[in-house]
């Protein structure tokens, strides 16, 4: 999206902060930011990281709140199982969450970025509040890079990234758990090392590579590897609401003089909202900047001068490109209406595929190479292979019988009775027998229902092959 003119000079920046004119990298000391919006940002990410944290723990039923074990392939979302056989319902429930981020981003920006992202939070909430608490603000970090090692900068150091890799231990745990479990990670820092080698590799490998990203990658994450970012100068436009900078009201910018007569616009470029930014920029540039997340540090930073030189705050806001040029509010555009159009359907879609799913899935198969029989009271039989699938945490003890057509009835082969467990597959083998008067063609259908203590709990349908009429 193109960006509203906010430069008197009309120059603009056409590289990255973090990158020099060398191609090296640029290292960022951002100023420890402070502010309501900043205390606001506090609580929820406190809340976020217990939930976080806790969430492998808490249990519905029995079952993981979350756990997507993708090597299983067997996911769990708040109590409830789902296998690869219920595949059309999480691409459902994918396909509705991506049109609920759209959605979300076209109205309210990166705002996800900056307030809910594990990225953002982990950065910005855990590990450059343990460097602010260990080497202080930005000008007391810079000090300490630039001099010499000495015991000062030494046990700092060694502190600080002991505290990170001791974090970065704790988050590769817990994102352990949600992909094997609780029990299988209790399993593997309780029991022998050479019991769970291939636990252990995986680990250390997600610790290292969380150390890395938090420790020395940082907000490269935003601007190199993750998509979304990339994606907002597609999914942004004109009315999107985005931390933006009021050029209408704080242009041209000039240093505050005492006793002056002011002629220049409200921005007293004191850089401060440079300063507090995370990702280096100016969000004088540009409403829409790809390093942008939407942490609303510079709106914090600004209002402070603001109320500092008695000018009123709102300078730097949440505000759409078209609201500032304009001085309009916020509005339902037709592509907003139109996607919560779609974003409903897809909902009422999705609640009726949940609502309607069975506990237990059923597959019945003739067995391959067999044909019918005929009995000596004058019955047909035809013999099937049957799978069942529990998608509970309970056990079943589960009877057969058939639904339709009239009369039939189902005989098991080696067993009296099938056993499902909980979250397991059993499978069996029967004789379904039908009267002849109940066969129309060669090939009828035949539907047979999955009975619990007398309650049916899953029905499907197969062929029943029958002599020429």
């Amino acid at each position: 999206m193109p960006s509203t003119q906010f430069k008197p000079d009309d120059s603009y920046r056409d590289s990255l902060s973090t990158i020099s004119a060398a191609g090296e990298r640029v290292w960022l000391y951002p100023k420890q930011p402070g502010g309501r919006l900043y205390d606001y940002r506090k609580w929820l990410s406190y809340g976020f990281l217990a939930v976080l944290f806790a969430g492998p723990w808490l249990r519905i039923n029995g079952l993981p709140v979350l756990l997507l074990n993708l090597p299983a392939r067997r996911f769990i979302i708040f109590g409830q199982i789902f296998w690869p056989q219920d595949f059309f319902v999480l691409l459902l429930a994918s396909l509705t969450f991506l049109v609920f981020i759209i959605l979300f981003t076209v109205v309210y920006g990166r705002v996800f970025c900056g307030w809910v992202c594990p990225q953002t939070i982990f950065l910005e909430m855990v590990f450059r509040r343990i460097e602010y608490w260990l080497e202080g603000d930005a000008p007391q970090q810079k000090s300490l890079d630039r001099r010499e090692l000495d015991w000062d900068k030494l046990w700092r150091k060694t502190t600080k990234h002991a505290l990170f890799a001791g974090v970065s231990f704790l988050i590769a745990n817990t994102f352990l758990a949600y992909i094997i479990g609780t029990e299988a990670l209790l399993r593997i820092i309780t029991d022998a090392p050479t019991a769970h080698l291939e636990g252990l590799a995986a680990m250390g490998l997600f610790t290292g590579v969380f150390y890395a990203v938090f420790a020395r990658f940082r907000e490269q994450v935003c601007t190199i590897v993750c998509p979304y970012g990339r994606l907002q100068g597609v999914l942004l436009d004109q009315d999107s609401l985005v931390v933006a900078y009021d050029y209408q009201r704080g242009e041209p910018r000039e240093k505050r003089r005492k006793n002056e007569v002011r002629t220049a616009g409200d921005c007293i470029d004191c850089h401060q909202c440079v300063q507090v930014c995370p990702t280096g920029i100016d969000i004088r540039d540009g409403a829409t900047q790809l390093e942008c997340t939407n942490c609303t540090a510079c709106i914090d930073a600004c209002n402070s001068i603001m109320d500092l030189v008695n000018l009123p705050q709102g300078l730097i806001r949440h505000a759409s490109v078209n609201g500032i040029a304009t001085g309009t509010k916020f509005r339902l555009t037709g592509r907003v209406k139109a996607l919560s159009g779609v974003l409903g359907v897809l909902l009422v879609v999705l609640v009726g595929l949940l609502a309607s799913r069975a506990n237990v899935a059923a597959t019945v198969l003739r067995t391959p190479g067999q044909l019918f029989q005929k009995t000596d009271h004058g019955t047909i039989t035809n013999l099937y292979n049957i799978s069942l699938l529990n998608k509970t945490n309970q056990p079943y003890p589960l009877t057969l019988r058939v639904l339709e057509p009239a009369g039939g009835h189902i005989a098991l082969v080696g067993t009296d009775g099938l056993q499902l467990p909980a979250q397991g597959i059993t499978e069996g083998v029967f004789f379904a027998e039908l009267p002849r008067s109940a066969l129309h063609t060669t090939n009828q259908k035949i539907r047979i229902g999955v009975f619990s203590q007398g309650h049916l709990i899953t029905e499907t349908e197969t062929k029943f092959l029958g002599p020429s009429q």
